[in-house]
């Protein structure tokens, strides 16, 4: 199955990048990074991808912010707080929340839909994603292609210790949850 996966990787790898890239991909670009220093990959051909695939998703929720704002209120009625603090975050930062949000876990999608649905030029939206997209794709690429011996030597370990790093991996996730839980009970609680 692993010689499969990675046959996979091998034979497909860019168009895999560009279409993780879409959805989120900073797992996929840290993948295409360590892919690199191994010399699977080409690293100039893999920020492209990667830049061209994040440039494409944010486009795409922009649009769907912008045609559809009726059906995007209904549909995702039960983010309605995401929606709220994405348009505090465009008001408050104004057009350097897209260079921002890359970097805002589970905001990603949300933050161009509303910019979507608000006045901003498209043209002006596209340029700076664009931009934004490729300096995204440079600096997660180029970390991993770095700490490639790192990064290798950990996936190393925990393909060999897989029954110690998955309940880890379970605490750290849970721990991390239960803290960013508590800080929004806190944020509120002060409200």
């Amino acid at each position: 199955m692993e010689e499969i996966l990675l046959r996979l990787i091998l034979d497909y790898g860019y168009y895999i990048l560009f279409i993780w890239s879409i959805m989120e991909g900073e797992l996929g670009l840290v993948m295409a990074g360590i892919l690199s220093y191994t010399g699977d990959m080409n690293i100039f051909y893999a920020i492209l991808v990667a830049g061209l695939g994040g440039f494409t998703g944010d486009q795409i929720f922009f649009y769907i912010g912008r045609f559809n704002r009726n059906y995007v209120q209904k549909k995702f009625s039960r983010h309605r707080r995401k929606f709220a603090l994405a348009s505090l975050l465009l008001n408050k930062y104004g057009w350097y929340i897209i260079f921002i949000q890359r970097y805002l876990y589970g905001l990603r999608t949300i933050i161009p839909i509303t910019i979507g649905t608000t006045k901003l030029c498209w043209k002006k939206f596209a340029i700076i994603n664009l931009i934004s997209a490729f300096i995204w794709a440079s600096i997660t690429i180029v970390l991993a292609y770095w700490f490639g011996d790192y990064l290798l030597l950990i996936l190393h370990y925990i393909k060999k210790h897989w029954y110690v790093a998955f309940p880890t991996a379970i605490i750290i996730f849970y721990s991390v949850i239960r803290y960013i839980k508590k800080a929004a009970e806190k944020r509120s609680f002060r409200k």
